[in-house]
């Protein structure tokens, strides 16, 4: 069985088992994401100048692009690599759809 094909009994969804590194260093990074939205939030609640407060909208777009491309790398390195290892090539054309929705 590959690392993404386990299913939940009661669900449908898919799940990655994650090592306690893994799982640590993503959260990190969420939680970073994390503030600085409550940061934006606060700017806004305290009426900082627009550009300024786009800039910080920015920055989050960035963490968010980079949090997105650990994880892809993460995906294709092991789930998408095991799944075809297995003989399941459909894992391809869940990478391409996920592109095309990741890549907005």
């Amino acid at each position: 069985m590959s690392c993404c094909c386990s299913t939940d009994d009661n669900e449908r969804h898919k799940h990655k088992p994650r090592t306690p590194e893994q799982e640590k260093a993503l959260v990190n990074r969420l939680n970073r994401i994390e503030g600085q939205i409550c940061g934006i939030r606060k700017m806004i609640q305290e009426n900082r100048y627009c550009p300024d407060v786009l800039i910080q909208v920015s920055s989050v777009q960035a963490s968010l692009n980079s949090f997105n491309k650990e994880l892809l790398s993460a995906h294709i390195k092991t789930c998408v690599v095991d799944d075809i290892k297995e003989g399941n090539e459909a894992v391809v054309d869940e990478l391409c759809e996920l592109l095309k929705k990741t890549m907005k």
